[in-house]
């Protein structure tokens, strides 16, 4: 189990170091030997976890989505609108999102699959839309798949904007003003009336969720010697 552990930490190790480096230098400009320098391991452990720089670029990619995980809501939209503000505030220093967000975006070599960020964003938002709907949320003409694609699609553009402007201190509140505009034709009445768009909900939501990660580890590090 301990030795599971490690690699567990060891892999978030390099993917962070890696995304720190994407994020910084682009794919095509990124080198292996720069992530082995910010991550402090041997070529032998990178390559264990990742075979090649595409694997590894994917792997962020893949890990930007599974790192936005709010806490549930009574009304399924909070979430959806959580989801967004956790992910805007996280783009401002986090290196997974960042890193993720650059690869998604640039343009550059054509031997990374830069599609699969907007595909796996748009299948996390129409399962949010989804569960919405199944619970009288959102309105009867809504076609979920067409509005999860507006939505990757327009945070997309509002965080290349806001890091050309502000790198990315503003995101947050230009996310609110787009849910504002856009919400209403999404949602049914009454929701819309309850639910919380401030753009400061973010950062509180990942305090949050950084606090609870913090008890998990020390609660399993706690079994893990009971164990022993």
């Amino acid at each position: 189990m301990a030795q599971q552990d490690r690699a567990i930490r060891t892999r978030r190790v390099i993917l962070e170091a890696a995304a720190s480096v994407f994020d910084e230098q682009g794919y095509d400009r990124a080198t292996i030997a720069e992530v082995l320098e910010r991550a402090g391991v041997t070529k032998g452990a990178l390559y264990f976890h990742f075979a090649s720089k595409e694997q590894l670029a994917l792997a962020v990619i893949e890990e930007q989505v599974v790192d936005i995980a709010v806490q549930p809501q009574t009304i399924k939209l909070q979430e959806f609108v959580d989801s967004g503000q956790v992910l805007a505030f996280r783009l401002r220093s986090d290196p997974i999102q960042r890193g993720a967000a650059r690869l998604a975006v640039e343009q550059g070599s054509n031997h990374l699959d830069r599609k699969q960020s907007m595909l796996s964003w748009t299948r996390f938002v129409e399962g949010l839309l989804n569960d919405a709907r199944s619970r009288g949320e959102i309105l009867e003409s809504v076609v979920v798949g067409e509005t999860a694609e507006l939505f990757v699609g327009a945070f997309a553009g509002l965080q290349m904007m806001s890091q050309a402007l502000t790198n990315r201190a503003d995101l947050s509140r230009r996310l609110t003003v787009f849910f504002e505009h856009t919400l209403p034709s999404i949602a049914v009445p009454a929701i819309l009336a309850k639910l919380n768009l401030d753009s400061e909900r973010g950062a509180q939501l990942d305090a949050a969720l950084q606090a609870k990660a913090v008890v998990k580890v020390a609660a399993d590090a706690d079994a893990g010697v009971a164990a022993g």
